[in-house]
């Protein structure tokens, strides 16, 4: 497929002026194709030749200010138009268009449940071009209306408000002025709960299967809108520019959620059908601000090319914690953000693949595709946060509105954000946009303290090149306290490069430097301080600064600074005593994902397991008044996770609970059968009865992933060969069955798949597109094979062959994470 060029965007930018598309969907023509009627209006400014895009099943007709064109001129998926004059035109364009099974386009789905259909659109990027033909890059914006023809029972919901005409036939009420990736269209037999807030309409929308579980989170759900709704209201000086707000949680969506404007679509595991924890509800809440925050910044202000999507992302990403923090009673958004998002930008930064959170080349879509990351979400909110911290709230909220305002309805770059931030402050921002946003990588900040005549004094050696304003914590033992509790005695505001020493007065017991997270860098500890963490981390005052020291730690792991094993041993210390559930779930994840099961050669594993279990059961015993739930869910999920030998868990799915609770609901159902599956505890035959217990679509799900963990010859020929000898997976399903195919457990058995991994997947990847390309290099890659052998043979895949742009950035990325496991575990050999 030809991806579209800068180049040819600013080109075609300069040339055209797009007025509107009348858009006709017919959505009852059966189960694999859809039709397409679209018709454009728009001016060229001068004559020249130019293109539209499109990817049909069939191109039916052209017609161009009423003269056919030959469909055969079709070229992939540019459509000619030559010889254009000067002036106004009209195109209309009548096709056959396939519905996905990937989640790009127009995404066809059937409940397992209840047999109903829904399908919904995501037009990222260039997926627009799979349901209608478009002049499609983001700085040709025009108004859109559309119509829809839909079976009988459905309802359509679109950008702006929808209206039933009769007999399916639904039109939506005209946009304002939007780019063409951000048009929206879901139609099904949707619940919807419907409400009024600051008089205009509000919705939330999901599958009929998933109706009482919705119903039982409406209130918070809009709760959670209305209060992001009005807090924003007092940021900006914008009122929100569209007609309506719906948010409809959509089956097998690729992303968290998408910000189409007036039709947000959500996946819709945020419907949550079994227990969650509070964090958990804590995040769809932030979901549901960010993506809020992109109405503003995004849709009412669009980027004007790719290279500038963390101005979308970043913007929506650092919002939307802060508003959740502000506007609900989810106060503590930045501990999760510390301890799970920021390490995914830390992640990034460090592999060979990180970019600037601006990038300046950005030639092409398929670049740019690659550029939805840690980088242009984590570490841009961070580079914001720190921009907040330095430059001040008031300031920086005066120069979003004036940005809001210069460009409201169109398009806009980084200079010209930069250029609206220096118009309300003495400061240069100019120069903080170089350092922060044109360079890549991790700083790293470690202490230096002097002592003389019993006072000491702070020097902060920094590693890297950006600026910072970062709190430093000064924490003293609490002599009252016998289990070593640390309280703050002061923090101070040190900007680095220092200009002089800063006196701290006494030695602390700990030195922290970034307390509060403010800043996006590496910290690492003096000899004192490190001796303070090991004895008294949880108990420290403050989750945030708890989420500092843990990532510390995760830092000097994955950096050969740190064993392993004594990540671990600080774990098994100090997490019984944590209460913070977002600092539990994180090392948890951590500790298992990584230490134990990459990080520790394969015989220290068991070890590691035992270890994990029994922090596991002293987190359960701990929750048995049941007074926190959300820390003995997690807890239990995790001894699920590490469970060495059946016997137990097998008992709780026998008795359908966990003594002294929580009950197995479907996911804990699912979760345990995984395990026994590994373990090779189950068969086929129980896998199948649990499915018919659930036959949901988590619970189609569920059997899949369950089917490919067994350790059976059989179990493991037939998961590949659904993965990589058919296309008949969806993205999820295929998800699913990569997710239970690589175990640590089964390195013997699936030995033979690492070397029939790469030539396979370039394969898949070619046929299916981004979403199945980015599953493949994400789920379905032999992250367990830590060995020189398979990095050898990743190495060759890349040097050697074509893997696909999005495929590419994926094995390139696991094989630097490859790479690091080995170093650590070189490391750790004495």
């Amino acid at each position: 497929m030809s991806v579209l060029t800068r180049d040819e965007a600013q080109t075609r930018a300069q040339l055209l002026d797009i007025h509107r598309y009348t858009i006709a969907l017919d959505l009852t023509t059966g189960d694999e194709t859809f039709e397409s009627l679209t018709v454009i209006r728009f001016a060229a400014r001068t004559g020249a030749d130019t293109f539209v895009e499109l990817k049909p099943a069939e191109l039916r007709s052209v017609v161009l200010d009423g003269e056919s064109l030959d469909p055969q001129t079709l070229d992939d998926n540019r459509l000619p138009l030559k010889n254009l004059a000067a002036g106004e035109h009209e195109l209309r364009i009548t096709a056959s268009m396939r519905y996905s099974r990937t989640g790009e386009g127009m995404h066809r789905f059937t409940d397992p449940a209840d047999g109903e259909t829904y399908v919904y659109t995501q037009m990222f990027m260039d997926d627009v071009q799979r349901v209608f033909a478009a002049f499609d890059q983001p700085d040709l914006k025009a108004v859109f209306e559309l119509s829809v023809t839909a079976p009988q029972g459905w309802t359509v919901l679109a950008n702006g408000i929808t209206e039933h005409l009769g007999e399916g036939r639904w039109t939506a009420a005209p946009t304002p002025l939007i780019s063409t990736y951000l048009v929206a269209v879901a139609a099904g037999p949707w619940h919807s709960v419907r409400t009024e807030h600051r008089d205009l309409p509000f919705g939330i929308h999901c599958r009929r299967s998933l109706a009482p579980h919705l119903d039982a989170d409406a209130d918070e759900i809009l709760d959670v809108t209305r209060a992001c709704f009005d807090r924003y209201h007092e940021k900006f000086a914008e009122p929100y520019p569209f007609d309506s707000y719906d948010q409809a949680f959509v089956p097998e969506f690729n992303a968290g959620a998408m910000e189409n404007p007036g039709l947000v679509t959500f996946r819709d595991d945020f419907v949550y059908r079994s227990a969650v924890t509070d964090t958990e509800r804590q995040t769809r809440a932030m979901v549901i601000a960010h993506e809020m925050a992109h109405m503003w910044f995004g849709d009412l202000v669009t980027l004007r090319w790719w290279d500038d999507i963390w101005l979308n992302e970043s913007f929506a990403e650092y919002m939307g914690y802060q508003t959740t923090a502000e506007a609900t009673r989810f106060t503590d958004t930045w501990t999760e953000f510390g301890v799970v998002r920021k390490a995914w930008g830390y992640d990034a930064d460090q592999r060979p693949s990180t970019h600037p959170v601006a990038p300046e080349n950005v030639e092409d879509t398929a670049s740019a595709l690659l550029n939805f990351d840690g980088i242009s979400y984590a570490k841009g909110a961070s580079a914001l946060r720190q921009l907040v911290t330095w430059l001040g709230e008031k300031d920086f909220l005066a120069g979003i509105n004036t940005h809001f305002t210069r460009h409201k309805f169109g398009n806009a770059s980084l200079a010209d954000f930069i250029d609206s931030l220096a118009s309300t402050t003495e400061r240069d921002v100019h120069a903080w946009a170089d350092a922060w946003l044109r360079t890549t990588g991790v700083d790293t900040l470690t202490p230096a303290v002097t002592t003389e005549a019993g006072t000491c004094s702070l020097t902060v050696e920094h590693t890297g090149s950006r600026p910072h304003r970062i709190a430093v914590g000064l924490y003293d033992h609490d002599l009252s306290d016998d289990e070593g509790r640390l309280t703050l005695r002061e923090r101070l505001d040190v900007d680095v490069p220092q200009s002089a020493p800063q006196p701290i007065g006494k030695p602390p017991a700990l030195l922290l430097l970034n307390d509060g997270d403010l800043t996006y860098t590496k910290v690492r500890f003096d000899a004192a301080s490190a001796e303070a963490v090991g004895t008294s981390l949880s108990r420290l005052p403050d989750p945030l600064t708890r989420a500092v020291v843990w990532n510390s730690l995760r830092d000097a792991v994955r950096d050969g600074q740190l064993a392993p094993g004594a990540y671990l041993e600080t774990a098994r210390t100090h997490l019984p005593r944590e209460t913070d559930l977002a600092l539990v779930q994180g090392v948890l994840a951590f500790a298992s994902a990584q230490v134990a099961d990459r990080y520790l050669a394969p015989e220290e594993r068991p070890a590691a397991l035992t270890t994990l279990s029994s922090l596991c059961r002293d987190l359960i015993r701990r929750t048995e008044d049941g007074d926190h739930p959300g820390l003995r869910l997690i807890a239990v999920r995790h001894f699920i996770d590490v469970a060495a030998h059946p016997e137990t868990i097998t008992a709780w799915l026998a008795d359908g609970t966990v003594p002294g609770g929580p009950e197995l609901d479907p996911d804990l159902r699912w979760r345990v059968l995984a395990r026994l599956a590994v373990l090779g505890a189950t068969d086929e035959a129980a896998i199948a009865a649990e499915l018919e217990r659930d036959p949901s679509a988590n619970g189609r799900e569920g059997a899949a992933r369950c089917r490919a963990a067994l350790p059976d010859e059989e179990a493991k020929r037939t998961a590949w060969s659904t993965m990589f000898d058919s296309d008949d997976l969806s993205n999820y399903l295929f998800t699913a069955t990569a997710q239970g195919f690589w175990q640590p457990e089964q390195a013997d058995l699936v030995r033979q798949y690492v070397p029939r991994f790469y030539e396979d997947a370039v394969a898949v990847a070619a046929r299916r597109g981004p979403a199945i390309a980015d599953a493949v290099g994400r789920w379905a890659f032999p992250a367990y094979a830590v060995d020189a052998e398979n990095l050898t043979l990743g190495e060759a895949c890349l040097r050697d062959t074509d893997p696909t742009p999005s495929l590419r950035r994926k094995l390139a990325d696991q094989l630097d994470d490859l790479a690091r496991a080995l170093r650590v575990r070189k490391a750790e050999t004495p």
